[in-house]
């Protein structure tokens, strides 16, 4: 081992190997060849403490409902009005239109409540959250606003279905 130290070239004629880097890199560069020439790690190690202790990077949050562009509602008019069946462990006839957003992209959204009045080129209104049980439809229909009227006779969750307060 010492005999292969001997070979290698003194201190003084290591200097030849960073003179092809630029200068303001050969400066930093030397300093760290002659101190780490036989150091076992790479010149930027982490420790396993460090490594451990440290956070994994962030993921971004993906948008739930992207083809809204970041706004929270849109205006849409209605393509067709259809049933979907829900996934396996549910069993019923989920109304579903296919409308055409005021950005020219066509989507499927969830229509809520009871019953409905909704045709072909009816203007409603588009505002984010997934039907769970139907794969695909990332988007609901707003009760109670443009041609979309509210729920007949709803007395609870009325805010969700555009109901009023019934007169007493």
């Amino acid at each position: 081992m010492l005999s292969v130290l001997r070979s290698l070239p003194s201190l003084s004629q290591r200097h030849w190997s960073t003179s092809l880097l630029p200068q303001s890199l050969s400066r930093n560069v030397s300093a760290q060849l002659l101190f780490r020439s036989f150091h076992p790690s790479p010149l930027a190690a982490v420790t396993l403490n460090q490594s451990t202790r440290r956070k994994p990077p962030q993921k971004k949050n993906r948008h739930t409902s992207p083809l809204l562009e970041g706004n929270t509602q849109k205006k849409a008019v209605i393509s067709s009005v259809f049933i979907m069946k829900p996934k396996k462990p549910n069993s019923a006839k989920r109304k579903v239109a296919r409308v055409k957003l005021t950005s020219g992209k066509t989507l499927h959204a969830y229509i809520p409540g009871e019953g409905h009045t909704l045709q072909e080129h009816g203007v409603v209104l588009v505002r984010g959250g997934r039907a769970q049980d139907l794969p695909g439809v990332r988007y609901k229909l707003v009760r109670g606003a443009y041609d979309f009227g509210a729920v007949v006779n709803r007395l609870t969750a009325r805010s969700r279905y555009g109901a009023k307060k019934p007169k007493q």
